[in-house]
């Protein structure tokens, strides 16, 4: 019998919470939190009495701790915004309880994302005897656990990794972000970087391109980014040589950001209008499709995945570790699009390693740390199964 504690109800939020229904026998209590009540109480009904609504300020650390003291939580599940990591962690500290999230901090202020912050509370976890389980979600997390599970099992030495990610699919909409459009953009706007025999490059926004071979989808286009996984997979794997992570985008996509940078819609720098202050990123957001809204229309599949290269009993090899999502399988079964799903599932899987002893370790860990096979396995069975390619 274990009680958790769910803080964001988002389109990702959500799909946690609807998979943690599912396994009563697992997740016995199940509390969700928001800043907006009503969105809570939305979720709450919809998982029809299996869960109970709470509101919250997750920017505030007392207001959590006066929550997950009042839900007496074991573990909280951490899904709302990158900004608000460290004010749940530290409440997680105080009341010495388990902590989980699939994406790490990020300042409000500035568009930068480490996990050195996060990295720097592996201590006071410690001597809280609890544990801090640290990009759960597909990428990171999933991926994470694929690069894992190579290194254990397919290689004897890993050389190169691509991390792939590909949407595959289309809406309704002329232009709309898959999930949180603040972060998303945030994300898709800074400088690219990738690490290469020793050191880190960097490159302009979206500026590396080339076409990469989707399992199940084809040849596309993918542009080099930065992601989170390529700090901790460079820290926690040092035999690798170079790691890169390569997303998707449309045409249509990029020429609508474009024109949104060039009139200076996705700044975060505050100005006044109208005698308020307000943030023109922040803006943006409210009036763009909610991601949770996409789902009934979107066609079309996911493919997200590690392409690795490196050497097994004296020979080289490569090979392709992926997953795809259909859309439509995802919004029939929990009114969702793939993007959150693939999100979600991974964070509730995570979740129940952790609730039920799987995985346990004092402190701030990486998926990569920990064993990938009762992850991947539960994976699987919970709606995202994974394939290996030998492209040797």
């Amino acid at each position: 019998m274990s009680t958790v504690l769910l803080i964001g109800t988002g389109a990702a939020g959500a799909v946690v919470t609807q998979k943690m229904a599912q396994l009563p026998n697992i997740f016995s209590r199940i509390h969700i939190a928001n800043r907006s009540w009503e969105k809570c109480q939305r979720l709450a009904e919809q998982c029809k009495g299996a869960v109970t609504p709470h509101q919250v300020n997750a920017d505030y650390d007392h207001e959590v701790v006066s929550l997950i003291e009042k839900t007496q939580a074991e573990l909280v599940i951490n899904m709302a915004l990158p900004y608000q990591d460290l004010s749940i962690m530290r409440a997680c500290i105080q009341t010495q309880t388990h902590y989980l999230d699939t994406a790490n901090y990020e300042p409000k202020e500035e568009a930068k994302f480490s996990y050195s912050w996060q990295w720097d509370l592996d201590q006071a976890f410690k001597s809280a005897h609890c544990m801090a389980l640290l990009g759960c979600g597909f990428d990171p997390g999933v991926t994470n656990a694929f690069c894992a599970y190579a290194k254990q099992h397919l290689f004897d030495e890993i050389e190169t990794i691509d991390i792939v990610d590909c949407n595959d699919g289309a809406h309704e909409h002329p232009f709309a972000t898959n999930f949180n459009p603040e972060i998303d953009i945030r994300e898709i706007t800074q400088r690219g970087r990738y690490y290469a025999n020793g050191k880190w490059i960097e490159t302009e926004p979206l500026s590396e391109s080339k076409e990469i071979d989707f399992p199940q989808i084809g040849s596309r286009k993918a542009y080099l980014m930065y992601h989170e996984e390529l700090e901790s997979l460079v820290k926690h794997l040092p035999e690798i040589k170079r790691i890169r992570f390569w997303m998707t985008f449309s045409e249509t996509y990029l020429n609508h950001l474009k024109v949104l940078q060039n009139v200076n819609m996705t700044s975060i720098e505050p100005i006044m209008y109208d005698g308020k202050e307000i943030v023109p990123l922040q803006f943006l957001k409210e009036v763009l499709p909610s991601p949770a809204s996409l789902g009934q229309s979107y066609q079309g599949k996911t493919c997200i995945g590690c392409i690795i290269k490196g050497r097994q009993n004296g020979r080289d090899k490569q090979i392709v570790i992926y997953n795809i999502c259909d859309h439509q399988n995802a919004f029939q079964e929990l009114n969702a699009q793939a993007v959150s799903y693939t999100t979600g599932v991974p964070a509730m899987v995570g979740a129940k390693q952790v609730l039920t002893g799987a995985w346990m370790q004092h402190g701030t860990v990486n998926i990569e740390q920990l064993d990938p096979m009762p992850f991947l396995k539960d994976l699987a069975n919970h709606g995202l199964p994974w394939h290996v390619e030998d492209q040797s």
